[in-house]
């Protein structure tokens, strides 16, 4: 789907039509230029990659500097394709917010907070095991059994234990547009998305 990069900037609320308080994220979305053309000729498939915040040479690479050069635009810190735009794009083409308008309803992607190594209490959301008296001690918060003894004599793949809890990616769909203020770059999402302040996320339509 079409979309654009953008920046998790914060969140506000704003007052709806009827009076209601609704909270929502502001997202400085763009202006992004066009990096790549993907052609189903010499791809195997049609995207458009796009890049998002200009960055210094010194901090380039050599073969994304070329890759640069040959589209005519400056170093971009950040890249990513997006499939089935309307109309044809051209390399160095400036896409912006104006992409978007009040009320279509878009994916977000982002990449949430890292919470760190966690206990199976706060990443499961599990209650806990056994009574708090009769010598617990601190046995409270522990995940319990995590597999039989004699068969299978092994604990299988995929079982809640304790770990590294976010900084993974996640997808939030079907979130509204409240509002798009194109002389700033920015989107109003209605509700929550993921990643902190300053973050990259992909907007799709």
């Amino acid at each position: 789907m079409p979309g654009l990069l953008g920046k998790k900037i914060g969140m506000t609320s704003v007052f709806s039509a009827d009076g209601k308080n609704v909270p929502c994220t502001v997202i400085e979305v763009g202006p992004c230029v066009v990096t790549q053309i993907k052609t189903a000729d010499k791809d195997g498939y049609e995207a458009v990659q796009l890049g998002f915040v200009e960055k210094k040479d010194k901090h380039t690479t050599a073969p994304m500097a070329g890759h640069f050069k040959k589209a005519g635009v400056a170093p971009q810190r950040h890249l990513a394709e997006f499939k089935g735009f309307d109309g044809e794009y051209n390399l160095g083409d400036t896409i912006t917010v104006d992409l978007f308008n009040e009320n279509d309803f878009v994916d977000i992607q982002g990449t949430s907070k890292g919470k760190g190594f966690q206990g199976v209490v706060k990443r499961h959301g599990f209650g806990g095991v056994g009574q708090s008296t009769h010598g617990q001690h601190n046995r409270l918060r522990a995940p319990g059994s995590v597999g039989a003894c004699s068969y299978p004599a092994k604990v299988f793949k995929g079982m809640r234990m304790a770990g590294q809890m976010g900084n993974e990616k996640v997808t939030i769909q079907n979130l509204q547009v409240l509002k798009v203020i194109a002389e700033h770059n920015l989107l109003l999402i209605k509700g929550s998305i993921p990643g902190s302040k300053g973050s990259i996320v992909l907007i799709e339509k």
